[in-house]
């Protein structure tokens, strides 16, 4: 597993050979979650397109820690923007897709807002808001604070308990290996970056500042919502997916995808994967 060096922490990525498209699939995984995910649809797109994946800091095998100066690093989204474009910029990738699932898919956005030059594109999968409904944050912060603070690492020992993810924000259950790392990456996620990206990632001011990310972005914007996600329900991925110019032809920035929860990689990988051909066909050059 290689690793790359981001404000001095180790960051944990995997990068498939180049192909003959110019442009490079980058995969930002979810809140809990790691570059795991994306390997099923990786390997139906890999032949096509060169593709990044990587743990966000403090995640799957991505460690917290702070810069060598021991200054401490944030867990905004726009401090994991920022190690994005880092990361593009040493692996010296000049054209982009950038593709985030969930809380990814904001950190995808705002890496747009930060790379103009290198994004080409955004696709956000199982990802929007825009709208602050200060109880139901209340309560999700809330939960997931108790979450985090409340998990023991002999978890993954428990037996069975593996099940339980396999039926999570999902509409079928999925294949029980999955179920077996979304446990694993919920045990192992950094407390630090899990409750930094969640607390961050949900005041009112965030929630407000996306829409005004996808009005100013220029590139292509994309939103991949599953059409039962009981996390980011259809309505609210196109809410935000409203904000871009792409929306004003007759929502044509928002594709739902059918029998499909919050977990649309693993759930429907070749309904995702044709998608994606379907948007990025349009651009190739």
């Amino acid at each position: 597993m290689p690793t790359i060096d981001i404000l001095g922490v180790p960051h944990a990525y995997e990068l498939t050979p180049p192909t003959a498209a110019k442009d490079v699939l980058v995969f930002m995984h979810g809140w809990l979650l790691s570059r795991r995910y994306w390997q099923p649809l990786i390997a139906q797109l890999s032949s096509e397109y060169q593709c990044l994946s990587y743990d966000l800091r403090g995640f799957g095998d991505s460690q917290a820690g702070v810069r060598a100066d021991r200054v401490a690093l944030g867990y905004g989204l726009t401090d994991y923007a920022h190690d994005l474009a880092l990361l593009i910029s040493q692996l010296q990738l000049t054209s982009v897709w950038l593709v985030g699932h969930s809380v990814g898919g904001s950190i995808a956005l705002c890496a747009a807002d930060q790379l103009p030059q290198q994004v080409k594109g955004v696709i956000c999968l199982n990802s929007g808001g825009g709208i602050y409904l200060k109880e139901e944050f209340d309560r999700f912060r809330a939960t997931g604070q108790q979450l985090v603070k409340r998990r023991p690492r002999w978890l993954c020992h428990l037996p069975l308990l593996d099940l339980l993810f396999t039926r999570a924000s999902v509409v079928r259950a999925i294949d029980r290996q999955w179920g077996r790392q979304r446990l694993v990456d919920f045990v192992t996620a950094q407390p630090e970056a899990a409750l930094g990206l969640l607390l961050d990632s949900t005041t009112e001011a965030e929630v407000h500042r996306l829409p005004q990310v996808v009005s100013r972005l220029q590139q292509p914007v994309y939103f991949i919502a599953g059409a039962q996600d009981p996390i980011m329900e259809p309505k609210y991925v196109r809410h935000l997916a409203s904000f871009h110019p792409l929306f004003q032809r007759c929502g044509a920035n928002v594709f739902e995808i059918a029998g499909c929860g919050h977990m649309a990689m693993i759930e429907q990988t070749t309904a995702v994967a044709a998608q994606l051909r379907t948007i990025l066909a349009q651009y190739d050059a």
